[in-house]
């Protein structure tokens, strides 16, 4: 028997992902028509053995109930929400919540990133860590980064035939290794001994305190404090995988992991994709419009015949998408009104946001550089050092309205904002 356990965080991260995620936990942020930790979801339950997977994070139960209920309906799952007392770090809720994750003895579990999104190789991971000797404690599924941004991860040296890993270090000063570490685990359950020594030594060091650190005396990382001390003794390994990975930090890599998901329903869900084709006319049947693949349109969505989608768009439930719009690299989120002749590129729109009629809305991508082998998603600053906002896409927050025939370019609207003219290179407060 296997479990799954998916660390989400609390509403004080992802502060990078404002203002997307202002009115929703980011990681219930729809990507590809899903949210992002459904994904998540979706590669556990292809494990025949998994039983119950659950999130921990320090997200307020009410948020993430309705969620929950929904998907352990889909999937006829166990899935469960614990929400930790207080933040504790990246592990420090798995260590309070041992007794649910041991409880019916599974052989492993894995432990999943909320932040990240992937082609889950799952079956290959536990495989491969079923392989290793029985002092395997925690494997690792690892990635290649460019030389320049793997100092932003942690970085591993393993050894290339056992997979054994010699060295570890969170985001190191000076170039480690281009293998990074991907935020995903198996660990076996001996793994809560070692999560035992951390705690009780920070039990005594609290002690020692009048006022301790600040932090609650439960509060564990798991990449500082567990996985670098681990390495070299032989009970951490890592497993390379050549396919697709990606975080999600800014809300630019959402529309890079909107491009990723919705190539991977071809393979795994291709009925989720609208058909790709010219739409000749209002009574050619085949199509709703004309689409360049992949686009992703809820069913509950009403879309102009005229209208061109694609490529890489999501368009979310109850969208009314009118005559003459052009969309693409973009995310429409649910309820959203875009009016005739507008065009989106390269932009995400809120929740019941407005687009007037031959208005254009666009940003610029941040993909990573296509020239450089296993480059990654790169995470700017939001200002440069002129103090000038940085090139990203456009983001329009829920219940915005655009009025007609303006331009908004390169800007970060906040939630029930109303513009009266046209921006550029600017957040609208």
């Amino acid at each position: 028997m296997l479990k799954a356990v998916i660390l989400v965080g609390g509403p004080q991260k992802g502060t990078r992902f404002r203002p997307l995620s202002l009115d929703m936990p980011k990681p219930l942020f729809p990507i590809a028509g899903r949210p992002i930790i459904q994904h998540h979801i979706e590669a556990c339950v292809q494990l025949p053995n998994l039983k119950e997977i659950l999130i921990i994070g320090y997200y307020p139960q009410a948020e993430m109930e309705n969620f929950v209920v929904t998907l352990q309906n889909l999937y006829s799952i166990n899935i469960r929400y614990l929400q930790e007392f207080t933040s504790l770090g990246t592990v420090g809720g798995m260590y309070h919540f041992r007794d649910q994750i041991r409880a019916g003895n599974p052989k492993a579990f894995f432990v999943l990133n909320g932040d990240v999104c992937a082609d889950f190789p799952l079956r290959d991971l536990y495989e491969f860590h079923n392989q290793r000797p029985a002092s395997a404690l925690v494997t690792i599924m690892s990635t290649e980064a460019a030389r320049q941004q793997a100092i932003h991860y942690g970085c591993l040296v393993f050894d290339r035939v056992s997979g054994a890993v010699s060295h570890y270090v969170e985001k190191p000063s000076s170039y480690v290794s281009t293998f990074i570490n991907c935020g995903v685990y198996v660990c076996s359950l001996h793994i809560f001994a070692k999560l035992a020594e951390v705690f009780h030594s920070k039990v005594q060091e609290f002690s020692s305190y009048v006022n301790g650190n600040g932090k609650d005396q439960g509060h564990i990382r798991w990449e500082q404090e567990v996985l670098t001390p681990l390495a070299g003794t032989n009970q951490l390994y890592a497993m390379p995988v050549p396919s697709w990975w990606s975080q999600i930090k800014a809300a630019g890599s959402a529309i890079y992991a909107n491009r990723h998901y919705l190539e991977l329903y071809k393979k795994t869900h291709p009925e989720r994709l609208a058909n790709s084709g010219v739409k000749r006319g209002e009574d050619d049947g085949n199509l709703i419009c004309t689409i360049f693949p992949d686009v992703y349109i809820h069913p509950s969505a009403t879309v102009h015949h005229t209208a061109v989608l694609g490529p890489n768009v999501s368009i979310g439930a109850g969208v009314s998408i009118s005559a003459g719009v052009r969309i693409r690299e973009s995310i429409v989120l649910e309820n959203a009104l875009i009016k005739e002749h507008t065009l989106i590129l390269h932009s995400i729109v809120g929740r019941g946001s407005v687009v007037g009629q031959w208005s254009r809305v666009e940003g610029t991508p941040s993909d990573p550089d296509p020239n450089k082998p296993f480059a990654k998603m790169e995470n700017p600053p939001l200002f440069n050092k002129e103090g000038k906002l940085n090139p990203s896409i456009t983001i329009l927050g829920c219940f915005v309205q655009v009025p007609s025939e303006k331009i908004l370019l390169n800007s970060i609207v906040l939630p029930h904002k109303e513009l009266a003219r046209s921006f550029k290179n600017e957040i609208i407060l």
